[in-house]
């Protein structure tokens, strides 16, 4: 494993329509997770970088499928957020449409990383966007994420309860606690991304 290949993610590009994307022939990893869930911290905490993904207090701040580029044909992709993000309703249908489009439609998708807070596990979206998984038989990644907010007990109960529904859901999807503000967890899942990124072969 080579951490100095996230960590030398940059920004590529920000798009509100899927012909905008990079040539469908790479390898791409996107991260979602509703607003609040910390999914912009999590990638500048894998990046090793504190501005990359821009964060903020207000949630729902990523509006469109935004880029980050690992190598000429790896890219991860942050998805926009979900959740009570204060936004026009045809905003969030235009968000809707476009994830819609882009998860069920682009090739180049190797796997997604599904962000909670730990606190507030398994809401709608989670279960929506774990149901899609099982039905597009895409592999996924939970990140339990602030993880660092519980104590041993409440993070084991909390990793317990969502394993069990991943089970149930015969998804193939892996799940682990996580803190950015921590760095808890950056190990595996930077293992579980080498797998997609197939970094040991060129993207077919």
């Amino acid at each position: 494993m080579n951490a100095s290949r996230y960590r030398n993610a940059s920004y590529h590009s920000a798009v509100h329509l899927l012909r905008q994307l990079p040539p469908d022939d790479g390898i791409e990893v996107a991260f979602a997770g509703r607003s609040n869930a910390g999914k912009s911290s999590v990638i500048n905490r894998l990046c090793g970088q504190t501005g990359l993904a821009k964060t903020s207090r207000s949630p729902g701040r990523t509006r469109q499928l935004v880029l980050f580029a690992l190598d000429a044909q790896r890219y991860i992709v942050d998805l926009p957020g979900y959740g009570y993000a204060k936004v026009s309703r045809d905003l969030k249908q235009h968000w809707q449409q476009l994830l819609d489009d882009y998860l069920s439609g682009r090739g180049a998708l190797r796997g997604l990383v599904l962000v909670m807070d730990i606190r507030h596990p398994l809401k709608d979206f989670d279960r929506d966007m774990i149901r899609w998984l099982q039905q597009a038989a895409m592999p996924g990644h939970i990140l339990l994420n602030k993880a660092d907010k519980l104590n041993r007990q409440h993070q084991t109960n909390a990793l317990r309860e969502v394993s069990d529904y991943v089970a149930a859901s015969k998804a193939d999807i892996s799940v682990q606690l996580f803190s950015a503000l921590k760095s808890t967890g950056v190990e595996a899942l930077e293992q579980r991304l080498d797998e997609w990124y197939q970094w040991s072969t060129k993207p077919a």
